[in-house]
């Protein structure tokens, strides 16, 4: 587990391009038969990914965490990339296939995570935050017909914004807030670009009481995001390839824009769990 600490506006507009990248870059996630994690001291957050091919991966708390199991005192979201693959949870299976997500509360103990197909095997992304009580773990998916345990993303969560003329044309998906999952503090979703635009969270803006990890994908090799962070009047750039994540802190614009669409997930966690709640940023304002 890789451990990142917390920053200050202050000292990141001194940064190098390549310290820019050491500290909120996330780079490897996806190997194949591993967990790979990635600590935040930022609101807490972990960011993993599990990609099992060949053998079943069992969740484990670690040493940096100080519990008896991984979601003794955390939350958790999954959004699957890959091929279809199964989560296990205290005995239960819960089949996802591609860009299905999954949400596990506080207290499952036992969590593993198989494949499908190894030629083809699942990408299981994973944001975790701190929680405070446990809401029932469900299956979350775009379409389809609600069943117990399982949520289909409702009409109002799935939110059509931009143009084409202004190059940001893009659809919302909210995987997981109040009203469709409940969970303590984690909100997340995916946004999709539509063909043509390459801007995302345009007009950009900052929200002081949460921040956010951006997980861009649907990439070719030779594509890349010009991911904007840094305070509104202290913009730096980020490049950044497919399956690549970065953490944006709470007073950090977060926009990005692409040599071609793409698809990223974000999830964040903070103060509270409003997605209306942000500061924006007027597009002169900026430099």
């Amino acid at each position: 587990m890789e451990i990142r600490t917390a920053v200050s506006p202050r000292d990141v507009k001194h940064y190098t391009t390549e310290r820019l990248r050491e500290e909120f870059l996330i780079q490897n996630l996806f190997v194949e038969d591993e967990m790979k994690w990635v600590y935040s001291h930022i609101d807490r957050i972990m960011i993993g990914a599990a990609v099992p091919v060949d053998k079943e991966l069992v969740l484990a708390a670690g040493e940096e965490l100080r519990a008896d199991y991984f979601l003794q005192r955390r939350e958790m979201g999954v959004i699957n990339i890959g091929g279809s693959g199964t989560i296990v949870v205290d005995g239960k299976s819960y089949a996802l296939d591609y860009k299905d997500g999954m949400y596990i509360g506080m207290g499952a103990k036992d969590i593993s995570f198989r494949s499908e197909c190894p030629e083809h095997p699942a990408k299981f992304y994973i944001n975790s935050a701190p929680a405070h009580t446990a809401y029932p773990t469900t299956l979350i998916k775009l379409e389809g017909e609600a069943e117990e345990g399982v949520v289909i993303i409702k009409e109002e969560n799935r939110v059509e914004l931009g143009c084409l003329e202004e190059s940001n044309h893009r659809v919302i998906n909210k995987y997981i807030l109040p009203g469709q999952v409940e969970s303590c503090q984690l909100v997340m979703g995916m946004t999709a670009l539509k063909p043509g635009s390459v801007w995302n969270t345009m007009p950009c803006h900052t929200h002081d009481r949460r921040m956010e990890v951006y997980l861009y994908f649907e990439m070719p090799e030779d594509a890349f995001v010009m991911h904007y962070m840094g305070e509104p009047t202290e913009t730096r750039h980020v490049v950044m390839r497919n399956e690549e994540a970065i953490i944006s802190p709470s007073w950090s614009i977060h926009a990005g824009s692409g040599s071609r669409a793409y698809t990223f997930i974000w999830g964040m966690v903070g103060e509270n769990q409003v997605f209306t709640d942000m500061d924006g940023i007027d597009n002169k304002d900026l430099r």
